[in-house]
């Protein structure tokens, strides 16, 4: 939408440097808009022309600053051409802006703010995004939304660049709790509430044999031999393990539809067992495979060969560990896909596994593990219901939904709707994306259902409000894409709606004259499209009345 302006600004500098105007648009920078009087619209700064080479550094930035602008000239895109503080300032002009802005948001609908030049040079790519993955046969934990959601994000924010995005949920589905639950589901099991409330049934289940183990040794006989089964494809063992993976993501579905989230793909560690096998042989043939003094083995990555950091990859007994299997699930997508970029949503907690992961990519010379990243997040505090401390999603979402019908009820201003509940949904789990977004991803915080679910300030229902009534985009859009930080865009949203809130006092409709109520009827659809193209990056669902 900056494009015209941005370009001019460019332009005027090429003529002044001898530098082109495409290499100069990345320089200009537009100024974040506030509630205050906006005093300028652009600004560049002398430090970024240096840093690129376009400028030859002098004895002082602000004396260059001061001369490199008395060489630009104001014209009809260009209004007013002040020095800041090692910066040039720009003012453009306004009415032209608006023209152009209204013109573009109608023109590019969902596209607009990403066809834009500073995306020009932005290059499509395979991208896999490996996020939520929960593990089976255990309801979905509230701990899991921070994952499920960033994740989605960033696949719709990929998605929206015109990446080919993967959307890939690995399931945490293999190990010896299988044989715990497998197990205690022959001694207890019921398929009666196993088809009645799966998950619920199989939490049940898991925690009573877990008691159990703790002072029998005939229930600890029973789970590794149920293991040991599954492991070597007995049938029987392997069709329970089947039944309780396929319920397990169905249940999950209902979760994540409500959540407005797919997948294209669901994996999980079970399948890379034969393929971790396989890796630890390489790793051995290659005489990278250490031993520790317990018997584990390990690949060694410390600089000076000391054995002082390293990673564990095998078991004293043999058997394969998570590091094992993520290598292969790595290397396996890298031939099934090729991906140009594969990243991975987890709590901060796996901050040292996945640097050792790629680390260890890297020393088997795979040397696209430099494509790979993690995308960390902080842990959410004092997440509750009315009844206590949460353990499910499921919880959450409920209560939010229950809240938000309770607000909207109590509310004089609430329209009459065909279907409350689904609106109080979309609202409530708006309200819980906006709230996790807000700040950067790798803080924790402090969770208040309170201050979640108001209709003021900066929270996910107050979008909604805004939306449902009624800085530069493209920039916001390019900064998330080099950080994948939402808060970005959350802020830029927010801002927006108070803006909107102001115009929508001041502005009227009613009563104007013809050419005036179309102009400022354009500028509030075009509001409520940006608000609802950013609230769908987000993973939002726009209500249209609440």
């Amino acid at each position: 939408m900056a494009c015209l302006f941005r370009r001019s600004i460019a332009a005027q500098l090429s003529r002044v440097l001898g530098i082109s105007t495409e290499k100069l648009i990345p320089v200009v920078s537009a100024v974040p808009v506030s509630k205050k009087q906006q005093t300028l619209d652009f600004q560049v700064s002398v430090n970024s022309l240096l840093t690129n080479g376009y400028l030859k550094l002098g004895s002082n930035v602000q004396s260059q600053a001061k001369d490199l602008s008395e060489k630009l000239i104001c014209d009809h895109v260009i209004t007013e051409i002040a020095v800041g503080q090692r910066s040039i300032n720009f003012k453009v002009n306004r009415s032209l802006l608006a023209e152009i802005v209204v013109q573009e948001v109608f023109k590019k609908g969902s596209k607009f703010g990403i066809v834009s030049e500073l995306f020009s040079g932005y290059p499509c790519k395979r991208v896999i995004v490996e996020f939520s993955s929960p593990n089976i046969a255990k309801k979905f934990h509230a701990g899991h939304l921070r994952s499920t959601i960033i994740g989605n994000f960033i696949a719709n924010l990929k998605q929206a660049l015109g990446n080919h995005v993967i959307r890939m949920n690995y399931l945490g589905d293999w190990g010896l709790q299988f044989g715990l639950l497998g197990a205690g589901f022959q001694l207890f099991g019921s398929e009666e509430k196993l088809n009645a409330n799966p998950l619920q049934h199989l939490f049940e289940v898991y925690v009573e044999v877990n008691k159990l183990a703790e002072d029998r040794e005939d229930i600890q006989k029973a789970a590794q031999e149920f293991f040991k089964k599954l492991e070597h494809g007995e049938k029987q063992s392997v069709a329970l393990w089947e039944h309780f993976r396929t319920i397990s993501i169905e249940e999950y579905e209902k979760i994540y539809q409500r959540l407005g989230v797919h997948f294209d793909e669901y994996s999980g560690e079970s399948l890379y067992q034969v393929k971790a096998q396989e890796l630890l042989q390489l790793i051995d043939q290659r005489g990278l495979l250490k031993k520790t003094k317990q018997g584990v083995g390990v690949v060694d990555l410390s600089p000076t060969g000391d054995l002082s950091v390293y990673a564990k990859v095998v078991r004293s007994d043999g058997t394969s560990l998570y590091m094992t299997r993520d290598i292969a699930a790595a290397a396996h997508r890298m031939e099934k896909y090729n991906f140009d970029k594969m990243i991975y949503v987890t709590a901060k907690e796996q901050c040292t596994h996945f640097e050792q992961l790629f680390e260890v990519l890297k020393i088997l010379g795979f040397n696209w593990s430099e494509r790979c990243q993690h995308v960390s997040f902080g842990i959410v505090k004092g997440m509750k219901t009315r009844k206590g401390d949460v353990v499910f999603l499921e919880d959450v979402l409920n209560e939010a939904r229950s809240r938000m019908l309770q607000n909207m009820a109590a509310s004089k201003t609430t329209k009459e709707l065909e279907d409350p509940a689904s609106t109080a949904e979309k609202v409530g789990v708006a309200a819980l994306i906006v709230q996790d977004f807000k700040g950067p991803l790798l803080s924790d915080y402090e969770f208040d259902w309170d201050r979640v679910l108001q209709s003021q300030g900066d929270t996910g229902v107050y979008l909604q409000y805004t939306h449902a009534r009624l800085h530069r985009y493209d920039e916001v859009l390019h900064q998330v894409s080099e950080d994948l930080q939402p808060r970005h865009l959350v802020n830029y949203l927010i801002m927006l709606s108070r803006l909107a809130s102001i115009a929508h006092r001041t502005l009227h409709i009613k009563g104007s004259l013809p050419e005036v109520a179309t102009a400022r009827l354009l500028l509030f659809k075009g509001i409520s499209a940006v608000l609802a193209n950013g609230m769908k990056l987000l993973g939002i669902t726009p209500v249209e009345k609440m």
